[in-house]
């Protein structure tokens, strides 16, 4: 074992670093003086083909443990990625094919060993108990818990009180979460504070099944790129892992000067001292865009290369700093109608703003240009048949292409 596990309140100080709660923190404490290697379990349910940098939050907490010696479970959700997790959800998720899910579980698992230590590393992959189980299982399964305990989550007593529709499929998913746990033997499970109900209820399962509770480990979910929504997909707030060097670069820099002390804290590796000594120099007087330069290469080096975060670099100074529009701006083709495309609703689709709200408030700040003219009509409408580049502060553009309906 890592000599470092010796110093057990060194450890729960580096593991409750960015943390939300451990539960129980004293139960953690106990299965660490063991001192034999945890069995530290996450699950991704394989939605989309890309991770971005919210993922990384957990997984980062995943390579801590491996530091210190102990073993860690990437689970795939193959199969719970067919029921469609709830969590958070307002409305029932669409289901994915197979075919889908498993074409996205191959780019995770090409996309996670930029982080952690393969040796150190079982991917898995749900379907291998949960399709074993069958429906007879599953019916065994579901009867270890009511439905009232289930309208206790959160999302589910807001959907119910509201009138809004709850399929029973949905039910299933934390308890195949659950399961996962005890088909593991997991002594610890990380997930977002999204998924703390899911969690306990594999603590629930693995008491009835005989087994030690794990821990559970709730971390924050990362706010996107303009700071209010969860990182997504969905959303077009994230960085995902894929991102070219400068892509990547460029995005990171384009956070609030606010959020990117809540980059450093959930992504970094820089130890806390470091990170409250740029923290003290920002303090002093020294421009907050040189500890954004830190972080961002900081990430670029750690999925590219050192190198290349050099380059990223020079490319974003010589870019803004002459006041260039970026060569690899994104590109898209929307419709209009035959009185055009409203402004904000352009910015949103472009995924250039989060919201129509947010774009007049922006153009109201005299932050949106077109071709480099700014604009102050929030009324404005852009017509179809015609081509602009697009831009939102200082560092969010996009072209678009505009076709009528």
């Amino acid at each position: 074992m890592n000599e470092r596990l010796n110093n057990f309140q060194e450890v729960i100080a580096e593991l409750s670093r960015g943390t939300d709660e451990i539960l129980l923190e004293q139960a953690l404490m106990e299965k660490l003086k063991t001192g034999q290697p945890l069995r530290v379990k996450t699950g991704f349910d394989p939605t989309a083909p890309d991770l971005h940098l919210g993922h990384t939050v957990l997984i980062n907490k995943m390579r801590q443990f491996q530091e210190f010696g102990h073993q860690v479970i990437f689970l795939i959700g193959d199969f719970t990625g067919l029921i469609g997790d709830p969590s958070g959800a307002n409305t029932t998720r669409p289901p994915l094919t197979r075919e889908l899910v498993m074409a996205n579980a191959e780019t995770y698992k090409d996309q996670v060993f930029k982080i952690l230590h393969p040796d150190k590393t079982e991917i898995r992959f749900n379907s291998e108990w949960m399709d074993k189980l069958g429906a007879a299982g599953m019916v065994t399964l579901a009867a270890r818990h009511t439905v009232a305990r289930m309208l206790e989550r959160d999302d589910f007593k807001k959907r119910f009180n509201n009138n809004q529709p709850i399929a029973i499929h949905e039910f299933l998913y934390p308890l195949a979460q659950g399961y996962d746990s005890v088909a593991l033997e997991a002594d610890v499970e990380l997930g977002g504070t999204d998924q703390k109900f899911n969690l306990l209820v594999g603590r629930e399962l693995q008491k009835q099944y005989g087994q030690p509770q794990q821990v559970v480990i709730t971390m924050p979910l990362l706010e996107g790129l303009y700071g209010v929504k969860k990182m997504s997909k969905t959303s077009g707030n994230y960085v995902a892992l894929e991102d070219t060097p400068a892509e990547m670069f460029g995005k990171i820099m384009s956070i609030s000067d606010e959020l990117m002390w809540r980059y450093f804290e959930l992504l970094s590796f820089k130890s806390s001292e470091e990170i409250a000594r740029l923290k003290n120099d920002v303090d002093q007087g020294m421009n907050p865009r040189e500890a954004k330069f830190a972080l961002a290469e900081e990430i670029v080096a750690r999925f590219h290369s050192n190198a290349d975060a050099s380059r990223a670099k020079e490319g974003f100074i010589e870019q803004f700093s002459k006041g260039r529009m970026p060569q690899d701006m994104p590109m898209f083709e929307l419709s209009a109608a035959a009185n055009g495309l409203p402004v904000a609703n352009l910015l949103q689709q472009a995924n250039l703003v989060e919201s129509t709200s947010d774009a007049h408030r922006m153009i109201k700040q005299g932050a949106v240009r077109i071709d480099g003219e700014k604009i102050s009509d929030r009324k404005l409408s852009i017509k179809a048949g015609t081509e602009h580049v697009f831009q939102v502060g200082k560092r969010r553009f996009a072209k678009v292409r505009l076709s009528r309906n």
